[in-house]
């Protein structure tokens, strides 16, 4: 998978500070899944990583110098990498691009390139020439994101993973896409792989674990209390930046949510439902899940009796 050997199970925890931390790299590579680490982390911290942790996550570099300086400071020293995630929310502005163009010029094939976001055959094709291996498809879907409320601009994510997929099949050695957002339950990762998605990135259904981050203190029960929060939302910008941008509005929220444990039982019932799904179309791995679904809309997709 991608232009420098990669196997594991193309399931990716979000590079939000919540989500893409060490610790959850750490853990989801027990599983083979692969981690977008966070980038506000040092070069040091990166490196302590264990090989397998290495192997399984992704340092992420932003429009800022900073994640660029420490992803340098990362491919300079001995490393298992074989991903980095060039992430911004507009993937259609020309320097993100420029970006994705410099760092694949800089670093040739040593690394795959997860680049994003987009939502069209266009942005598809605009970062594909740019040199991108998985292109990261989402605007909007975000549980803990509002840029839809906020901006008023968005793209139904299946509607947009479908598209985008088709486009993807037509342009040779472009690895895939990868659907970023959305997946609210076991059964939407399923949907995504058998929309044609290659990888499928989770935020929300990883946050309140053990290891994501976001823990904080709670005065009023006097216990610690997981927190998610949207990397465009103010809270984000204050902890991360010590600043509001006020040129432009914020596009997340920040939400206490409920602690839910290890993360390895979560990981257990995702595997579960896709492993499942697959034995229901008569697929006996992704890319038949996708060669043999169809999918019809409904008003409703289950029966919500007694409760969800």
């Amino acid at each position: 998978m991608g232009r420098i050997p990669w196997s594991g199970v193309p399931i990716v925890a979000a590079n939000m500070a919540t989500i893409g931390t060490l610790e959850m790299a750490e853990a989801l590579a027990k599983s083979m899944w692969l981690t977008c680490l966070h980038k506000h982390y040092t070069a040091a911290e990166i490196l302590s990583l264990s090989r397998d942790g290495q192997y399984f996550s992704a340092p992420t570099i932003g429009l800022d110098n900073a994640s660029r300086e420490t992803f340098r400071q990362v491919m300079e020293k001995q490393n298992d990498f074989k991903f980095v995630c060039i992430d911004v929310a507009n993937g259609y502005i020309d320097n993100f691009s420029e970006l994705v163009y410099n760092i694949r010029r800089e670093y040739g094939d040593r690394v795959n390139i997860i680049a994003g976001n987009v939502v069209t055959p266009e942005g598809v094709r605009l970062l594909c020439k740019a040199g991108a291996d998985f292109i990261k498809v989402g605007i909007g879907p975000g549980s803990a994101c509002t840029t839809r409320k906020m901006t008023g601009v968005g793209f139904p994510q299946f509607s947009a993973v479908q598209m985008c997929v088709r486009e993807a099949r037509q342009i040779p050695g472009l690895s895939g896409i990868v659907a970023d957002g959305g997946c609210v339950h076991p059964g939407d990762v399923s949907k995504a792989f058998a929309a044609g998605a290659q990888m499928v990135m989770l935020g929300g259904m990883l946050a309140g674990h053990d290891e994501a981050g976001g823990w904080e203190f709670d005065y009023t029960t006097n216990t610690m209390v997981p927190t998610f929060y949207g990397m465009a939302s103010e809270h984000a910008m204050q902890t991360h930046y010590n600043q509001r941008n006020h040129y432009r509005a914020a596009e997340g929220k920040r939400v206490v949510i409920e602690p839910k444990g290890p993360v390895e039982n979560t990981v257990r019932e995702i595997m579960g439902g896709v492993r499942s799904a697959c034995t229901y179309v008569g697929a006996k791995n992704l890319d038949e899940l996708s060669k043999n679904s169809g999918f019809i809309k409904v008003n409703r997709q289950y029966n919500t009796a007694f409760g969800d």
